[in-house]
């Protein structure tokens, strides 16, 4: 087993952590944090309450201070009482991240920016979290049929009332990005990133780092591929919701398995896993702030964890962006 693997990171490392500022909030957060939408059980399979209680406990005990929720993550706020569960006597050592904006409705996921459905999913999510503050507030999504600037100042009328400490939009175009920003001020921006994934370098991440906006990426492993663990011969669950993107089938699925054995020794030569690696050299990305690494197990994220306790040598990081440049463009979009 690599040393690294799946380990318990003692006091005195977690002590000496670093730690990243949201923009200019205050608010101290690791380069690591725990994304929730796994633990909600609404599309990952094999989720039990007592797996993601402990996945929970475990991101804390691994040094993590920054959890990241939605109120659309589970059918009924699960992550968010999951988290007050699990971690409500912790509360103070905590970050915490919610959303608001998407709903479900029959089994469907709804957009929704008007102001009094945020304003009424915001109490909704303080009163799941069984808190007095929520530290960083998402709009989960642009929503077309709501003029961003009505979201926006809802927002701001949070902001302004205490509820909660710092304001973010997610998944979101460098206009609309502008446009929120012009009328409640952005700490934090939130899409999906990783080493085969970069579009955000060439607009969105730009205009962050000049309004000084954190970045805060989701899919840095892109829904598990990454990690290095799934053989080529992988077959799928039918109800695993991976099968629709392209990255996991036929070509690309063949090409992503050669850029991971092109990962291998540089992960055997840290002596840790190709997650790590990954991890590693995306929270070294300039501008990026902070990867979210979903899990729904405490093994996952006690590995991811130990991503932040470490550093790719410069020779090494060179090696993995010849790898991501020999690998060429991929096919990313999910097929509807």
């Amino acid at each position: 087993m690599l040393v690294a693997s799946v380990c318990h990171i003692d006091l005195e490392t977690l002590m000496t952590l670093p730690l990243r500022e949201i923009a200019d909030t205050g608010i101290r957060v690791t380069p690591i944090a725990l994304g929730c939408w796994p633990i909600a059980g609404v599309t990952s399979l094999n989720v039990t309450e007592a797996n993601s209680l402990a996945t929970l406990q475990a991101a804390v005990d691994s040094g993590i201070n920054f959890l990241d929720s939605a109120y659309c993550y589970g059918l009924h706020g699960e992550s968010d009482l999951l988290i007050a569960r699990a971690l409500g006597h912790r509360r103070d050592e905590l970050v915490i991240a919610t959303k608001g904006g998407i709903h479900w409705e029959n089994g469907i996921q709804v957009k929704d920016g008007r102001s009094e459905t945020l304003l009424r999913q915001c109490d909704e999510s303080l009163t799941r979290l069984n808190t007095d503050r929520i530290d960083l507030f998402y709009l989960h999504a642009p929503d077309p049929k709501t003029p961003l600037a009505e979201s926006a100042a809802a927002m701001k009328q949070l902001l302004d009332a205490g509820k909660i400490r710092s304001v973010g939009l997610s998944n979101a175009s460098r206009e609309q990005l502008a446009e929120f920003h012009a009328v409640c001020p952005l700490a934090a921006y939130q899409p999906h990133y990783n080493m085969l994934q970069r579009e955000i370098e060439a607009s969105q991440l730009p205009w962050c780092v000049e309004h000084g906006v954190s970045v805060m990426i989701y899919w840095p492993l892109m829904k598990g591929l990454l990690a290095g663990k799934l053989p080529r011969d992988f077959h799928f669950d039918p109800k695993d919701g991976r099968r629709k993107y392209p990255m996991f089938q036929g070509d690309e699925w063949q090409k992503n398995q050669d850029f991971l054995d092109a990962l291998r020794p540089i992960a055997l030569e840290a002596e840790t896993t190709v997650a790590q690696v990954v991890l590693n050299w995306t929270i070294q990305r300039a501008g990026i702030t902070v990867a979210l690494c979903g899990a729904k197990r405490p093994e996952q994220i006690q590995d991811n964890a130990a991503a932040m306790t470490w550093s790719l040598a410069p020779d090494q990081i060179a090696r993995i962006d010849q790898a991501i440049a020999a690998r060429g463009p991929v096919v990313s979009r999910a097929a509807v």
